[in-house]
C-alpha cells in the first residue's frame, strides 16, 4: 500500500465523517433543541446581587 492509496483512503473517511455530520445536523430530531439553543443569545440576562456568592465581581 503506497501513500497514494492511504491518502485516498483518508480522504474518503474524513467523506464519509462530513456527510454523516450533516445528516446529524439537518435531521428533524434535533430540530427544537438547535432552535433552543440559536434563540439563547437573545434570552433575557439573569442580573445577580453584589452580594451573591455566585457573582464574579464579589
Amino acid at each position: 500500500m503506497d501513500i497514494g492509496t492511504l491518502r485516498g483512503l483518508g480522504t474518503l473517511v474524513v467523506l464519509i465523517a462530513t456527510l454523516g455530520v450533516i445528516c446529524w445536523a439537518y435531521s428533524g430530531k434535533r430540530k427544537a433543541s438547535f432552535e433552543e439553543a440559536a434563540n439563547l443569545p437573545f434570552a433575557d440576562d439573569v442580573t445577580l446581587d453584589r452580594n451573591d456568592s455566585r457573582s464574579p465581581h464579589a
